[in-house]
């Protein structure tokens, strides 16, 4: 984390580590911040007195107020209060916005998801993300100075500034409206993020990447999309723009970046139109509908339905070409299909298991299904916010403090 001794002088080491530790301690005594620090018992307590002055850290009612004495003096505890600030998390979608805001530690108090008005322009965007954001401010009752870090995932690759190239259909601009530049001053820390470098950062905290230390978050819902993980280390690259799908429009058998959504929907009305799949059969008359939902035809796969599974197989193998270049470019022990349609795509990696062997000479990764759904994003948005408050906002906060009491 960020040193809170910077600019203070010397001592201020003994704060950094008691701030460090008090992260995920919960409740704590001094003995246990000693023991967690490998400080004396004086300097842990005289930094823990100089953050509880600063008001970073809370010190609770003792065992005697709290009604647990027993005998003997009784121990002062102390705890991070959860309150100290909130961040922000933020899923902006190519379809959708889903808005999140969370205390520093374990928290969801407000998260709002809508759908995006396809004609809206640049501008009219944009003003559509700040204008959640500033409602679900309000509803948490929030004030904008308590915001310690936002962190928002686009569907575009991002530089380091926050800052997504030009598309030549001018997609990457639109997904990512100018945000490093609306959002500046929104937080002491402002972060644009690919959003499936977040749905990586997520699942390597709470979802089946677990553990792991090279794997593919592999977005795949709308388009194909890669959050790439080697050694432990999330991927950027100069622009932002590791794992990003439109190599997929030059793969035989894949053909696009669009993701599985559409390859569904393609495979049915290919199979219809050829005289495979009846017009009248379950799945034939979904091709009557505006949009074919592809979450109904692999439910019918998963109950044997003998065209859902002709579609989801054909399907599967698209993905196990997607998944032989991941595979044969970064050399994951896994990869990881995430989106809403992850909830529902077994009948499709089932098929794609089965073929992935012959796609690629290195060992076949292992295929899984996300658990985290539609909100793996938003869950990565706020996890990486939760860490910029971690190592840079509280600690500029505590430094601030100190110097005022100074």
């Amino acid at each position: 984390m960020a040193d809170v001794s910077a600019g203070l002088g010397t001592g201020r080491a003994s704060v950094s580590a008691v701030l460090d530790f008090a992260w995920t301690a919960g409740e704590f005594t001094a003995s246990e911040a000693m023991a967690g620090t490998s400080l004396t018992r004086s300097t842990a307590i005289d930094a823990i007195d100089t953050l509880v002055g600063a008001e970073i850290l809370r010190e609770l009612p003792n065992a005697r107020a709290a009604g647990t004495y027993r005998a003997g003096r009784p121990s002062r505890r102390f705890v991070l209060p959860a309150d100290l600030g909130v961040v922000i998390g933020v899923d902006a979608g190519d379809t959708h916005l889903a808005v999140t805001v969370a205390d520093l530690l374990d928290e969801t108090l407000v998260h709002h998801r809508v759908e995006f008005d396809p004609t809206q322009t640049v501008s009219e965007r944009r003003a559509t993300i700040l204008g959640r954001l500033g409602d679900a401010l309000t509803e948490a009752g929030v004030a904008r100075e308590q915001v310690l870090a936002v962190c928002v995932g686009v569907a575009a690759p991002v530089n380091r500034d926050g800052i997504s190239p030009p598309h030549p259909e001018g997609f990457w601009e639109r997904t990512n409206p100018g945000l490093a530049e609306a959002l500046e001053g929104w937080a002491p820390v402002v972060q644009i993020k690919n959003d499936a470098q977040l749905a990586a950062i997520a699942e390597g905290a709470e979802g089946a990447a677990i553990g792991c230390r090279d794997y593919v978050a592999l977005l795949a819902s709308e388009r194909f999309g890669g959050g790439v993980v080697v050694d432990g280390h999330v991927l950027h690259g100069a622009h932002g723009g590791v794992g990003e799908g439109v190599v997929f429009d030059h793969i035989v058998g894949v053909g696009s970046a669009f993701g599985l959504r559409y390859a569904v929907q393609d495979q049915v009305r290919a199979a219809v139109d050829s005289g495979e799949i009846s017009h009248d059969s379950a799945v034939g008359r979904l091709v009557g509908t505006r949009r074919i939902d592809p979450r109904l035809v692999l439910t019918l796969a998963a109950s044997g339905d003998r065209d859902a599974v002709l579609i989801t197989s054909r399907v599967g193998a698209t993905v196990a070409r997607v998944v032989g270049v991941l595979g044969s470019m970064y050399d994951p022990a896994r990869v990881i299909v995430c989106g809403a349609v992850a909830e529902s795509i077994e009948p499709v990696l089932t098929a794609a298991r089965r073929i992935l062997p012959q796609e690629l000479h290195l060992p076949a990764p292992e295929i899984l299904a996300s658990t985290l759904g539609a909100e793996v994003v938003s869950r990565g948005a706020v996890a990486t916010a939760r860490r910029a408050a971690r190592e840079h906002a509280v600690p500029r906060l505590a430094e601030e403090r100190l110097r005022q009491s100074a």
